[in-house]
């Protein structure tokens, strides 16, 4: 980056700031996309508004046109690492203020399954979203959801499978929390190519995700309700 851009991005007014944020999620830039968080915590922006107003509305832009096909996966993994290197700023910030979050989630392919690259966006939208997201990787057999559930106490579970051969496996692992009597104490969310809605109703899961932007959409459709239904209580 030459010394004309930093000027440039310092000198901006707080709005077209955040505008200028937006479109450097969009095209990736993650240098300046941390130079820009900086500014506004120099500015005397909370963690907070930074992550609501410029980060996660930036990641909403840039879901719309995902889920629209006018961006692919190469395009989003790279707006998601920009909006990593921001949130890697801001998450001791956050963590410091006791910042609101809308949701925990634990997500992880399936057993016998090694794809991750869906996983991965999934878990990246939803950081981009506000939630905090544990990552237990690739293959995991059941014993490591319970664990992770048992340890993180989250609102979703996440499960993936790119292969035919490991759907199955996640109708394992939701009858078996449904044994143990934990099934209705999270809101499990399914994904990967094979799949479909067809297929998550018949497992047991409240809802199938295509792709990472419906994963988004779907969870703080669900917390919602979810929290309208305490409520009501």
């Amino acid at each position: 980056m030459s010394d004309e851009d930093e000027l440039i991005l310092s000198e901006l007014e707080d709005d077209d700031l955040v505008q200028q944020m937006y479109d450097d999620l969009y095209d990736g830039l993650r240098d300046e996309i941390m130079e820009a968080v900086h500014i506004l915590l120099e500015r005397g922006w909370t963690p907070y508004d930074i992550l609501t107003k410029a980060l996660v509305e930036g990641m909403r832009i840039v879901g719309i046109d995902f889920r629209d096909g006018i961006l692919f996966v190469p395009e989003v993994l790279l707006a998601a690492n920009a909006m990593k290197g921001g949130m890697g700023i801001l998450k001791p910030l956050l963590i410091e203020t006791g910042a609101p979050r809308l949701g925990k989630m634990v997500i992880g392919t399936v057993k016998g399954d090694i794809h991750d690259i869906g996983k991965n966006l999934v878990a990246m939208m939803m950081e981009g979203a506000g939630f905090e997201v544990t990552d237990l990787g690739i293959n995991n057999a059941v014993e490591a959801y319970l664990e992770a559930l048992a340890r993180e106490q989250p609102d979703i579970l996440g499960m993936s499978a790119l292969l035919t051969t490991t759907m199955p496996y996640m109708k394992v692992v939701i009858d078996t929390m449904v044994e143990k009597g934990i099934r209705e104490d999270y809101i499990v969310l399914v994904g990967g190519a094979p799949l479909n809605e067809d297929f998550g109703k018949a497992i047991g899961a409240d809802a199938y995700c295509r792709d990472a932007a419906v994963a988004v959409e779907t969870a703080k459709d669900l917390i919602a309700r979810r929290h309208n239904q305490r409520a009501a209580v």
